[in-house]
């Protein structure tokens, strides 16, 4: 069997890589199911603190979906494929680890919805962004739909949906799909120096914010619960502790 999916793990950081580049990284059955076997072991390792998804190859972080293997659907296997899909995307978003999207070329279809699943992207210069499934005559399946709307806005989600164009990295920066454009030689080292910094915080504090907003989409009232409940987990936490007397001892805290 191929290794479809290529994991590194140094230093509390796990570095998934779609391993496909002869077919631009495209997603098919054997990828997702290692990717879930991939995140699997990043949330039972207790030593990995953080997980950074790219893509092998310099054209590529996914390209989409292996259209090879829609031929054969119907109605209901491709309402199943779309449930698989979303429990794993799903599976990316709650994670109580960070995991950023290091995007390192195209980004499309069910690519650019495995970089919005993660919890923020960082994009190479050369990258470009795109839900063209509508060529296909389909729709975005694996929640493209409801995280692209959430991210830059109902009028330009139907606008990229609807037409099936693709989008450079600058015009995702611009509006708000990715945090950070840099080099391409420089985009694994940026986006590792930027997980380290996180990974550096307390795990519980991290963990909690991500599930805090998460919850925003729920509407402010159940996100306002929400954040409530997170701020007490934290605040019962021995890293709180260390962190206030961290800030008055006006040194650098040592999280456990």
């Amino acid at each position: 069997m191929e290794n479809v999916i290529l994991t590194e793990k140094k230093e509390g950081l796990m570095t998934i890589t779609i391993n496909r580049p002869e077919k631009l990284n495209a997603l098919n059955a054997s990828v997702l199911q290692s990717l879930q076997e991939a995140l699997h072991e990043l949330q039972s390792d207790a030593s990995l603190r953080g997980c950074i998804i790219t893509g092998a190859g310099e054209k590529a972080f996914v390209a989409g979906a292996d259209v090879t293997e829609f031929m054969k659907a119907d109605r209901q296997i491709g309402k199943e494929l779309a449930e698989l899909g979303q429990q794993l995307f799903l599976t990316i978003e709650r994670s109580p680890k960070p995991i950023i999207a290091a995007v390192n070329g195209y980004a499309l279809g069910g690519g650019c919805e495995l970089a919005l699943a993660c919890h923020f992207r960082i994009a190479s210069d050369t990258a470009r962004f795109g839900q063209p499934e509508v060529n296909l005559g389909i729709i975005p399946g694996y929640g493209g739909s409801q995280r692209l709307t959430r991210l830059i806005g109902k009028g330009r989600a139907m606008e990229w949906m609807m037409t099936g164009e693709s989008y450079d990295a600058q015009e995702a920066w611009r509006i708000g799909l990715v945090n950070h454009v840099c080099p391409a030689a420089e985009l694994q080292s940026f986006t590792e120096a930027k997980m380290r910094m996180i990974i550096s915080k307390s795990k519980i504090a991290l963990a909690q914010i991500i599930k805090a907003t998460n919850a925003s989409e729920a509407g402010v009232d159940e996100g306002m619960k929400s954040e409530a409940a997170c701020f007490g987990v934290a605040f019962a936490s021995d890293d709180m502790q260390e962190g206030v007397k961290a800030f008055i001892e006006k040194r650098k805290p040592q999280f456990q």
